[in-house]
Order: structure tokens, then sequence, then C-alpha cells
């Protein structure tokens, strides 16, 4: 059995896509995975439930519970204030904290909201476009960036029941924008923006390729690229992993051909996140 095998390969992607858990993962995504596994095992079998259990690591192992977007679409609309009235900002922010909270990454973000945006925007020039690569949930912290009201926020991930949700909530939040669906590990969304997010997602997509790293730093067209890895595991343990990130962002850097960006630090509690600004 190889991973060259087309018909095995359609059959393991019919079998996982036909699962209510991984069918609206981008079906890219899922030949990739299912082409490695197919490769290192001798059935088919085997090499389903391998993709299954390599999908939950990158997508599903951070989700508390099955996301219920039609009940959250639903809050942010009763918590939006249509055009022309005074925005209950923190009504807004209340719910977006709840619904944040179902998924890991943007849960551990919630402690270090209040300050996370000032702090990475601070002596930035107007920001007028952005690119939330692997996004998650992270669209829902907009109440917090203090965007102007003519920015185009961009978000993408392999989940495509979860960017039909996101679509519909860029408007509640006040920007213009699009959720597009997008495997950062077959292609990198291509379009200029001011700034760009890679927060928290290489390590998840190294768990697939190695050398995604790199490929990313370099293919990311933003002018202000924020790139974060996590202080703790998902269970809450350190075990010195700001040190271990530090050292192997240093290590990606290294190895690609941009070498001139201005390159500076921040640590939250939850989260490292390094600001590599472009020169003009």
């Amino acid at each position: 059995m190889t991973a060259h095998d087309p018909q095995l390969l359609l059959q393991l992607m019919d079998t996982v896509l036909a699962s209510a858990k991984y069918r609206d993962i981008a079906p890219e995504l899922i030949r990739l995975v299912g082409s490695q596994e197919l490769a290192k095992r001798h059935n088919l079998k085997a090499a389903i439930k391998a993709t299954k259990n390599k999908l939950h690591q990158i997508t599903g192992a951070y989700w508390q519970g099955k996301p219920t977007y039609g009940a959250w679409l639903e809050q942010l609309r009763a918590a939006h204030k249509p055009k022309g009235t005074t925005p209950d900002t923190e009504h807004l922010r209340t719910v977006c904290r709840g619904l944040m909270a179902a998924h890991a990454s943007t849960r551990e973000r919630l402690p270090i909201l209040h300050d996370f945006y000032s702090t990475l925007f601070a002596g930035l020039p107007p920001i007028h476009a952005i690119l939330d690569l692997a996004c998650g949930l992270n669209p829902l912290t907009i109440p917090w960036m203090a965007l102007p009201p003519n920015v185009a926020y961009h978000a993408c991930d392999v989940n495509g029941e979860q960017m039909v949700f996101l679509q519909q909530v860029l408007p509640l939040l006040g920007v213009a924008g699009d959720a597009f669906l997008c495997d950062l590990l077959c292609a990198t969304p291509r379009q200029a923006v001011d700034v760009a997010f890679l927060f928290k997602t290489i390590p998840c997509l190294e768990q697939v390729d190695r050398a995604i790293g790199p490929r990313l730093l370099q293919e990311i067209n933003a002018n202000v690229l924020f790139v974060s890895f996590p202080a703790q595991s998902l269970g809450g343990r350190n075990k010195g992993m700001v040190d271990t990130y530090h050292a192997h962002f240093v290590e990606l850097l290294n190895d690609i051909e941009q070498k001139n960006w201005e390159i500076e630090h921040f640590s939250f509690a939850t989260e490292v996140v390094f600001r590599l600004r472009r020169p003009l």
C-alpha cells in the first residue's frame, strides 16, 4: 500500500468526510493527512483511524464540546446594536467572552485581553486590513482591538461551518471583510494586508509538516506579522514552554531568506508573541 494509490485515498477521504466530526474540514487537509497515514500503514482501516486521530490533534482537541453556531449567532445578534444607535460595547464583549471560552486558544487569551492588543498595536501606523490565519474564534476578540471603522478583516481556517458562522459575525462586530476556508499546509493566502495574525498555529501545523514555519513566514504578505506560541499546554502546565518556543522561533528565522525584519517580543501570562515589522 502506498500513499499514491488514488482509490485507497479516495476511500479514506470519503469515510472521514462522512463523519459528523470532520465533514466540514477542508478536504485538502484530509487528503494530506490521509496520504501521510496511508504511507505508514498496511491497511485502510488503520490509516482512517490514524487520520482521524491526527485531525483531532490539529482541529478537535481545542474545543470544549460541540460548537452551537446557530445559538451563538443569535446571542451576538441580540447584543448587536443597529447602525445609528449607541453600541453597548460591554454587552457585546460579555457575549464574546462567553463564546470564546468554548475554544482553548481563545479561552487562554481571555485573562490577557485587556492589554493584549493595546500592547501589540502600540506604535503601529493606522491599520486598514487584517489577515487572521488559522483564526479559530479569534475574530471574536475584535471588540478589544479598537480598529478604525473602515478596516477590512479577513479570517480563515480549515472548518467550513465555522467560516460560515464567522462570515455572519464580522458585520455584528463592526467590521467589513470575509471568512474563508483555507488549509495553510497546502497554500498561504497571498493578499496584501497591514497586519497578519499567526497565533499559536505553527506548533500545531508542524505535527503534519515540520518545514511549514519558514514557508509561512516568507509567504504571508503583511507589513506587520504577529506570531505567537502558547505559554502552557492544553492541560495548563508550563514545562519550560516559553524558553522552548523562543529558541524554536529563532531557529525558524535562521531558516528563511528574509533577515531584515524588526523583531520585538512580548510575554503575556498565557502566550508569547513576536512582532515582525518589514522595512518600509
